[in-house]
């Protein structure tokens, strides 16, 4: 009993949807029937308040009294007419609250740290400045009000990643006709994190740190270090990442990289604006990047080992897209519908060519799209409890352009589209189709067909026990690719899990299912849930072969996740997967067990992003 108490923690009670009314006696109840986890909760409350060294130890890390807090508004539209009375009055007055990562409630600003680990981890943390909570505000002190600057701001302070969740309130009873007073509040995560790893018998180890909010001020930092690797040029192998947000409020993030590994190198640096709401206007990017990468020649069937040939490139890149809205006859309303034209120019130089279908060229691309943007709000879909935002819309964008390269010219032609709804009674459903080609001479060439969609269910309940299931699917279809462009169904690409040197091929289709039971139970602050995964893959040679002719690869798993949304690397999974099918000759073993720190699925946001070569891989 000791050593169940010390892996199972409380979860509370969800208030997600109501529970239906008990119409019998309470009185009549038959308390041997009481749920598992209440019994659960219940001895392990009595076990804390015995003065006895486990006893004092349940009590300095488990918290008994808080239960899963309320979140009103779930089933809302996020783009909805909550304050459209308050529309283009002045702003009088902005209050921000920016809330630390542990002990804290943003729907609950009463509440405080109450465990020494609380205590401890914020102060061993930054809070993000009020600045720069206001720099990503779209609405200003002494300016007047636009139509959805409110809800769009609280969504883009949510997506952030070192902030865990957001509020904007208008204060009801200080509004007058014509002003208003504003109340933000914001939660931290705990924005330091890192991993590392060990083999004493190899000698072989891994160190990676990363910092989501420098000192409170939105710069991201990431470096990794390996070393001890056997059968390499070099023995050791880094990388560093840097990022600064929002630079003086003008939504330009600065990107840049540094790579030094064995077969991949690269030096690069970006200023970029993405469409990050709805109503924004411009958009861009300018930079350049230094690359040096081994990439795999096509394999034979005689092959036991890869083969693999050099390339080394450099790339400058640029781009500018502008946003068109639509007029509206209706003050305070601001239609979804978004007209927007983008233009790109990338110009590449090979200083080494793996094959000859590599050639030095200057790429010109424009496109036209229209997109319909809006979001819901729910929860326990990535997350275990935090409010998450649910992209709906539409998006269609047609893309053409040409290539002038030293040995042929080209054109380039592309079409998109994508539609997702979203219901609680129904859940999600997402769908994308997609054609993108060259064509030179009348042949097209270097083409792709993609076909993509993803389903999860609305929350099934039960007591504090939650189930969602997910469904995707996936189709890549090469045209007349190079023969050094190939695909994979390795891990993200196909079957999670599953990885293979040699399996490669032209045309994918691949298909997961995922179950995913949140329990009420937490380990030191890690939620846990269990999951179970399906996957099923088909992968064919050739530019004309059909990948249904094979029997497809498989991989089955189950294990669990444990996700802390307080933390930087806040999911963690263990899992156990099983290979039916393996590839021929490979060594790879039937079952396997692997950690992954990443959700497998993530949504399509219907931003108009910049125009490109669609990708392959």
């Amino acid at each position: 009993m000791c050593l169940l108490a010390l892996l199972l923690l409380p979860g509370g009670v969800c208030h997600g949807q109501e529970v239906p009314p008990v119409t019998q006696d309470s009185t009549l109840t038959d308390t041997t029937r009481q749920r598992f986890d209440d019994r659960m909760i219940d001895n392990l409350k009595k076990l804390s308040e015995r003065k006895t060294v486990m006893g004092k130890l349940l009590k300095s890390v488990l918290v008994f009294d808080r239960v899963d807090e309320e979140v009103y508004g779930l089933d809302a539209e996020l783009i909805q007419r909550e304050y459209e009375k308050h529309t283009y009055k002045i702003v009088r007055r902005i209050d921000i609250m920016s809330l630390d990562a542990f002990g804290y409630s943003i729907h609950d600003t009463a509440r405080v740290p109450q465990n020494i680990f609380e205590k401890i981890g914020n102060s061993l943390h930054v809070k993000t400045g009020r600045g720069l909570i206001r720099n990503k505000l779209l609405f200003e002190k002494m300016e007047p009000l636009e139509p959805l600057a409110l809800v769009e701001s609280e969504r883009l302070l949510r997506q952030t990643d070192y902030l865990l969740d957001a509020r904007i309130i208008v204060n009801e009873e200080t509004t007058t006709q014509d002003s208003v007073d504003v109340f933000v509040i914001t939660k931290d995560i705990f924005s330091l994190g890192g991993s590392g790893s060990y083999t004493p018998s190899s000698s072989r180890g891994r160190i990676s740190l990363r910092e989501l909010n420098f000192l409170g001020q939105g710069h991201r930092a990431e470096i990794s270090y390996r070393f001890g690797l056997d059968n390499r040029p070099r023995s050791w192998e880094a990388s560093g990442y840097y990022t600064v947000e929002n630079i003086g409020r003008t939504y330009i993030t600065a990107d840049m990289a540094y790579v030094e590994k064995n077969f991949y190198k690269e030096k690069s640096a970006y200023l970029h604006r993405d469409f990050f709401a709805t109503n924004t206007k411009y958009a861009g990017a300018v930079g350049a990047s230094w690359i040096n990468e081994r990439i795999m020649l096509p394999p034979t069937d005689e092959d036991s080992i890869p083969r693999y040939s050099n390339l080394v490139y450099n790339r400058q890149d640029a781009w500018l897209g502008r946003s068109f809205k639509f007029k509206s006859y209706y003050l305070g309303y601001e239609p979804r519908g978004r007209l927007i034209t983008g233009l790109r120019f990338i110009n590449t130089n090979y200083s080494v060519k793996a094959t000859e279908n590599f050639q030095d060229n200057t790429l010109v691309m424009g496109s036209l799209g229209y997109s319909i943007r809006k979001y819901y709000k729910d929860r326990y879909l990535f997350g275990f409890g935090r409010t998450e935002d649910i992209p709906a819309g539409s998006l269609l964008s047609l893309t053409a352009g040409y290539e002038n390269g030293d040995l042929r010219q080209r054109k380039y032609l592309g079409a998109s589209l994508s539609l997702a709804r979203y219901t609680p009674t129904f859940g999600y459903l997402y769908g994308r189709a997609s054609y993108d080609s060259f064509v030179r001479e009348g042949e097209w060439e270097q083409g792709v067909v993609q076909l993509e969609s993803l389903y999860f269910t609305r929350l099934h309940e039960r007591g504090n026990w939650k189930l969602r299931h997910f469904i995707w699917g996936r189709g890549t279809w090469g045209i007349n690719r190079n023969p050094e462009e190939l695909l994979s169904i390795n891990n993200e690409s196909g079957i999670r899990g599953f990885r293979s040197n040699l399996l490669r091929g032209s045309r994918r289709v691949a298909l997961n299912y995922e179950a995913n039971l949140y329990t009420p139970f937490s380990l030191f602050g890690f939620k846990l849930a269990t999951v179970f995964f399906a996957d099923v893959a088909w992968l064919s040679t050739g530019n004309k072969s059909i990948p249904f002719k094979d029997p497809p690869y498989r991989g089955y798993g189950i294990g669990f996740r444990f996700r802390n949304e307080y933390l930087s690397f806040s999911t963690i999974q263990f899992l156990i997967s099983y290979y039916p099918q393996l590839p021929p000759n490979e060594t790879i073993n039937e079952f396997k067990i692997f950690e992954s720190s990443r959700p497998y699925y993530d949504f399509r946001d219907f931003r108009f992003t910049r125009p490109g070569v669609a990708e392959f891989y």
